[in-house]
């Protein structure tokens, strides 16, 4: 077990940032987080964080736009050996509703950012939570459409780090520029920097919505009987990686006797752990979780058919590989869907701040 360390949460109220947050706790670290508390469901978490009774958690409510304020938390507060940056605008939908937030949320704050690491904690070990958006819609690889899902041609382990970038969408531009700029200020800078190219996370605490988190979004609407909209035929594959076994990753990464500054790594369930939308209801199924009514719409800009990263980078550098299976992973947020289902519904009707 290393030695207690001093670690920043940015978007500590959202679903990853609250969930590290609690790992970092349970683990004796001493966690100062940041949020704007812009999303829905991030007051719950914060309460939840706040219950844990911890004398070792310190919140302060800020936005990474405001710059000034930052650097002078910065100061007041820091340096930190650990930072994980989890802030920003999350939905491809809404970035295409409203790019320049989109842009400022995710490019422009994680900007402040760096600057704020550079002047004022240039010894700290940085992870960026970026996305599998960064690579587009994976024009060079060959999709093969089957009865109830995409697969990719041949026997491909997923997409590796390798992959060219091909930012798609102004979600993937704005997360592919903080993501370029993350691994540069590494290079060019020496500050001890990574970037997480994450694919689907689901996990308790995640209220989600059509946009973002589906697999919570699905959950919870068969919950609440609500209708369920499937954008474009069901067939999309994605691989799930359930919110424990990324904070482990974090955790590893952060620990490592070399930090690997610069790169990128692709954190996803890999392909063991995939499903498509329509295995997904199918699995709901076979656990007597009740059905409710579908309806199908069209292809949404920026959405692959198909991804599931290949883990063996992470594998090999970090010694991590995921632990939890869809079906277990499912299991346990439903069971958590309804035993605070009041709470999610209070949730979901609030407007944002």
């Amino acid at each position: 077990m290393p030695k207690n360390k001093k670690v920043l949460i940015t978007g500590c109220a959202g679903f990853i940032g609250s969930h590290l947050s609690e790992a970092c706790l349970r683990e004796g670290h001493q966690v100062y987080g940041l949020d704007n508390l812009s999303r829905k469901g991030t007051e719950l978490n914060l309460h939840y964080l706040e219950s844990l009774q911890s004398s070792s958690f310190h919140f302060q409510k800020l936005d990474l736009l405001k710059e000034d304020e930052l650097y002078q938390f910065f100061i007041d507060k820091g340096p930190f050996e650990w930072i994980a940056h989890e802030a920003g605008q999350v939905a491809v939908t809404t970035s295409l509703e409203d790019p320049l937030s989109d842009f400022k949320s995710n490019a422009q704050g994680t900007l402040h950012l760096l600057e704020a690491i550079r002047n004022h904690s240039p010894k700290s070990r940085l992870i960026y939570a970026s996305t599998n958006k960064v690579y587009g819609e994976l024009r060079n690889l060959e999709v093969v459409e089957e009865e109830n899902r995409y697969s990719f041609s041949g026997s491909s382990r997923g997409v590796g780090e390798d992959m060219p970038l091909d930012f798609h969408s102004p979600y993937g531009c704005s997360k592919g520029t903080a993501d370029q700029y993350v691994c540069d200020y590494a290079r060019s800078f020496g500050i001890e920097a990574t970037a997480f190219r994450q694919s689907c996370i689901y996990g308790t605490r995640q209220f989600g919505l059509e946009d973002q988190g589906w697999v919570a979004w699905f959950l919870i609407a068969t919950a609440l009987r609500k209708n369920i909209t499937v954008f474009g035929n069901g067939k999309q594959v994605r691989d799930l990686l359930w919110i424990e076994d990324l904070c482990s990753i974090y955790l590893k990464c952060w620990q490592c006797e070399e930090f690997p500054k610069g790169q990128a790594f692709n954190v996803g369930g890999g392909k063991e752990n995939t499903l498509s939308l329509l295995e997904l209801f199918g699995l709901l199924e076979k656990m007597n979780i009740p059905e409710v009514e579908r309806a199908f719409g069209s292809w949404r800009k920026g959405d692959q058919k198909i991804f599931y990263s290949d883990n063996s980078k992470a594998e090999d550098k970090l010694a991590w590989k995921p632990a939890t299976s869809p079906e277990e992973g499912i299991r346990k947020l439903w069971n958590w869907i309804n035993d605070n289902l009041s709470s999610i519904e209070k949730a979901l009707k609030e407007n944002p701040h």
